[in-house]
Formats: structure tokens, sequence, C-alpha cells
């Protein structure tokens, strides 16, 4: 084996050793789903460094139009979401749960449908009991309107939104509570002048 070959062996083997030794001990596939585990990241935004959120609109699930401004005023509770998705259907109870608890307190829930068709997410919302509305997103620029205040590339994905439109909290949490998630409102309810 010449000199060059041998060098370009050692390094990809090094590399490979370098690239296995920083993954492993990070996957926590204990449900064999294929899905990474044990990940938590809550991002609250102080008041004075939100920033507005761009209008979420297009059609629901049934084919209406439909606008995150015909919520204004409102909380605003933005879930990214598929059926497909374990850690979706694994949070559907926590955000049925809080949306029915804080019905009659000027919160709003409203999913953001994602790689997915729609008449699979009626489906997996009759069977959920999730009764707010979803906005279709098919070519993923909806979930690209976070890009300048809490952007994600992780499905599911939770923002709120405060009663001004502006970006309060980014939640990723495939563990999410609905003690977790009413705090977060709440303190965008108290923090929000």
């Amino acid at each position: 084996m010449t000199r060059t070959r041998a060098a370009w062996w050692t390094a990809l083997l090094v590399a490979l050793g370098l690239l296995l030794g920083a993954c492993s001990g990070q996957v926590d596939d204990t449900e064999g789903d294929g899905y990474i585990g044990g990940v938590k990241r809550i991002t609250p935004v102080e008041p004075q460094d939100r920033v507005a959120m761009p209008e979420l609109a297009g059609l629901d699930l049934n084919g209406d139009p439909i606008s995150t401004a015909d919520f204004e005023g409102k909380v605003l509770v933005v879930n990214l979401w598929g059926s497909w998705c374990p850690p979706c259907r694994k949070e559907a109870p926590v955000l049925r749960e809080v949306s029915e608890n804080l019905a009659d307190q000027n919160v709003q829930f409203i999913g953001v449908l994602t790689k997915d068709k729609p008449a699979a997410a009626n489906a997996f919302n009759k069977k959920a009991g999730i009764t707010y509305p979803s906005i279709v997103d098919e070519d993923g620029s909806l979930q690209l309107a976070f890009a300048k205040s809490l952007p994600s590339q992780a499905i599911p994905t939770t923002w709120i939104i405060d009663r001004n439109g502006k970006v309060a909290a980014r939640i990723i949490d495939d563990n999410l509570t609905a003690k977790t998630l009413t705090d977060i409102i709440d303190w965008t309810k108290k923090s929000t002048p």
C-alpha cells in the first residue's frame, strides 16, 4: 500500500472513530421508535426581547381558510406536529387537556400540520379528542416563519405567542406535562405588558 493511500485510510478511520465516539451515549431510543429521547428544551423570552410572529395563514384540515390573525389579542399555543410522529402522538393528550382547561381564559391552541395529509390528521384528532384547529403546512413555510425568533427543525415543537403577537417561548420536550405547559402559558400571560 502506498504511503498516500495509507494516510488516507488512517484519516478516514480516525474521522469515523471520532464520529462514532461523539454519537455514543447520545441516543436514548428506549421505546424502539427511532426517535431520540430525553430531549427537553424550554426557551422563554423576556418581554423586551420578544419579536413579532409573522402571520400564519393557510387552509385548515377541512380546506377552509384560517389565520393566526383570527385570534388577535389571545395567547396562542402553536404546535408543529404530524400524525405520523410518535412524540406528537405522545404529547397530544397533554395538549388536549390544557387546551380544554384554558378554553375560557383567552388562550387559543392552533396546530401546524407538517409532512402529513389532512385526512390522516383528522382521523388522529378524532381519535385523540383534539378539537382545536390546525393549519396545513404543505411546503414547510409556516415552520420557517419562526426563523427570526426561535427557530426549530424539531417535530414536535410548541411556541407560545403572547397576546401582543410576539414569540414568548419555545418548547421542545418529548415528555411535556400539562403542568409544564400550563406554567409556561401562565408565565407568558403574567410577563406580557
